[in-house]
C-alpha cells in the first residue's frame, strides 16, 4: 500500500499542477479560435422587451440602438418558408392554437397586440408590426449583423433551407448554429460545418465534468460559443416550465456549479465566447460580467422605460461603459490622450507611447506602441512579414478577448531590431477615447 501511495501521490500532484497551469494558459496546447465577431450585447428575439418579439420592427430597433448580435429561432411553413418565431405552436404568440408547419405563409395569423415578455413575467411588449418575419428578409436587411439561430426541431428540410440561405447571403462566418439538442446540432453541422456553433445541453454537462476532473485543458473543443442561463433570474423574472428548477436549492446548486469564473476565463482565452441570458437590469448585467461572461443577452436594447424595467441605463454603448469598465485591470489618466478598445472601451495605450502610424495590419492601418495595458499575449511564432522574418505573438484585449494585433518578440534582421518588445494594434480595433483629435 505504501509503495502504491509513493507512486500515485506524486503523479496526482503533478497532474493537478499541470492541469491548473494549462487552465490559465490554454494557448500552450490550443490555438485560439478566430471568429469574425465578438459580441458584448445580444438582443433576445430582437429585443422583445421593447417591441413584439421576432418582428422586423423589433430587429430593426435593436440594430438601430447598436446591438451587436441578434438571437432568434426558426420554423418552416407548410409551403417551405423559413419563418422567425420562438414557438412552433402559435397559441402563446397569437392566441390561435395552430402550428407554423400546418399553415402557408400567407395564412399565418398576426401576433397579439400585447404580448407577455418571456423571461420577464408580468411585463408586456407592443408595436406597430405584428407580422412574422422571414429569415431571408432579415439576412437581406442586416447583411453584416451576426445572428444566432436556434433550431428546435429535428427537421432536415428546415436545416437545409437555413443553411442554403446562409450560403446564399455569404454569412457563414457570422451566423451561429444553436440548439440544446445534440442530435439536432449534429444534423446542422452535417448540413453546414463552416458555421460556428454553440454548446448543446449534453455538451455543456460534459464541459463541466471535464472542468471539475481537470481534463478540460487537455481536450479540444469545436464550439465557438457557450450560451447559458444566468441562474439568478430563475424564479425571479423567469418561471421555468421544468418543476425541478423551481426548487431554490437546485437553482443555488446550479449557480455554484456552473458559474465558475475560472471556467469562463479559460473558454474566453481559447476564443470561445460566453453569453449569459437574460439580463433585465443593472444587477443582472453586473453579475454576468463579474462571473466572467464575455457578452449578455438582453430583452431591452435601451431600458429607456422605467415603468417596464427596473432602471434606465441609456444606449448599448452606455451599458458597455457601465458594466465592462469595472473589469479593467489598468486605467490610464484621463488628462492624457489615450487609445481604447473600440469593442469594450478598455484602455490600451497613451498617445505618448505611440512610435509610428505607418504600419499595416491584416485589416488595414496599424500603429506601433512602446507599451500597452489590458493586453494579453499568445504564443510566439515565426512569421514572414513585409519587413522580413520576425517572431511575433498575437495580442488580445484582456477585457473582451478581441485580437488586436501582435507583439514583436524577435526581429532577425538588424534594421528591424528596434521593434523588439513593441506592440502593433490595428486601427480598426482602437478609438480615441476621451474626445481628442
Amino acid at each position: 500500500m505504501s509503495n502504491f501511495l509513493y507512486f500515485i501521490l506524486p503523479a496526482l500532484g503533478g497532474y493537478t499542477l499541470t492541469s491548473l497551469y494549462l487552465l490559465k494558459n490554454p494557448h500552450i496546447l490550443h490555438k485560439r479560435k478566430r471568429t469574425t465577431f465578438n459580441c458584448t450585447h445580444i438582443s433576445h428575439r430582437g429585443g422583445s422587451g421593447e417591441r413584439i418579439e421576432s418582428t422586423m420592427e423589433a430587429f430593426t430597433n435593436a440594430v438601430e440602438q447598436g446591438t451587436e448580435m441578434l438571437e432568434l429561432d426558426c420554423h418552416l411553413t407548410q409551403d417551405g418558408h423559413v419563418v422567425v418565431s420562438h414557438d412552433e405552436n402559435l397559441l402563446r404568440e397569437t392566441g390561435h392554437d395552430v402550428t407554423i408547419s400546418s399553415l402557408r405563409l400567407q395564412d399565418l395569423p398576426l401576433y397579439k397586440e400585447r404580448l407577455e415578455v418571456t423571461f420577464y413575467i408580468g411585463h408586456y411588449s407592443t408595436g406597430a408590426d405584428r407580422k412574422f418575419a422571414l429569415l431571408e428578409d432579415l439576412f437581406r436587411k442586416f447583411p453584416k449583423i451576426p445572428i444566432s439561430i436556434e433550431i428546435k426541431e429535428n427537421n432536415r428540410l428546415l436545416t437545409e433551407k437555413v443553411s442554403d440561405l446562409v450560403r446564399r447571403y455569404n454569412r457563414e462566418d457570422i451566423t451561429v448554429w444553436a440548439s440544446v439538442n445534440s442530435r439536432i446540432m449534429k444534423n446542422c453541422l452535417r448540413m453546414n460545418s463552416s458555421m460556428p456553433y454553440s454548446f448543446t445541453a449534453s455538451r455543456g454537462v460534459l464541459l463541466l465534468l471535464l472542468f471539475y476532473s481537470g481534463l478540460l485543458p487537455f481536450v479540444p473543443l469545436g464550439e465557438s460559443l457557450l450560451q447559458f442561463y444566468l441562474p439568478c433570474i430563475i424564479n425571479r423574472t423567469f418561471i421555468p416550465e421544468e418543476h425541478f428548477l423551481r426548487n431554490r436549492l437546485v437553482v443555488s446548486l446550479l449557480e455554484k456549479v456552473a458559474m465558475r469564473k475560472s471556467l469562463f476565463r479559460h473558454l474566453a482565452a481559447r476564443g470561445i465566447q460566453v453569453h449569459l441570458f437574460v439580463c433585465n437590469n443593472n444587477e443582472d448585467i453586473k453579475a454576468a460580467f463579474d462571473v466572467g461572461a464575455t457578452g449578455i443577452t438582453r430583452l431591452s436594447v435601451t431600458l429607456a422605460r422605467c415603468g417596464d424595467f427596473d432602471e434606465p441605463i441609456g444606449t448599448v454603448s452606455d451599458m458597455v461603459k457601465l458594466t465592462k469598465a469595472k473589469t479593467f485591470q489598468a486605467y490610464l489618466d484621463s488628462c492624457h490622450r489615450r487609445y481604447s478598445c473600440v469593442h469594450c472601451r478598455a484602455h490600451l495605450a497613451n498617445h505618448d507611447e505611440l512610435i509610428s502610424k505607418s504600419f499595416q495590419g491584416s485589416q488595414g492601418r496599424a500603429y506601433l506602441f512602446n507599451s500597452v495595458v489590458n493586453v494579453g499575449c499568445g504564443p510566439a511564432e515565426e512569421r514572414l512579414l513585409l519587413t522580413g522574418l520576425h517572431a511575433v505573438a498575437d495580442i488580445y484585449c484582456e477585457n473582451c478577448h478581441t485580437t488586436l494585433g501582435w507583439k514583436y518578440e524577435q526581429a532577425f534582421e538588424l534594421s528591424q531590431k528596434y521593434k523588439e518588445g513593441k506592440y502593433i494594434i490595428e486601427l480598426s480595433h482602437m478609438i480615441k477615447d476621451n474626445g481628442w483629435d
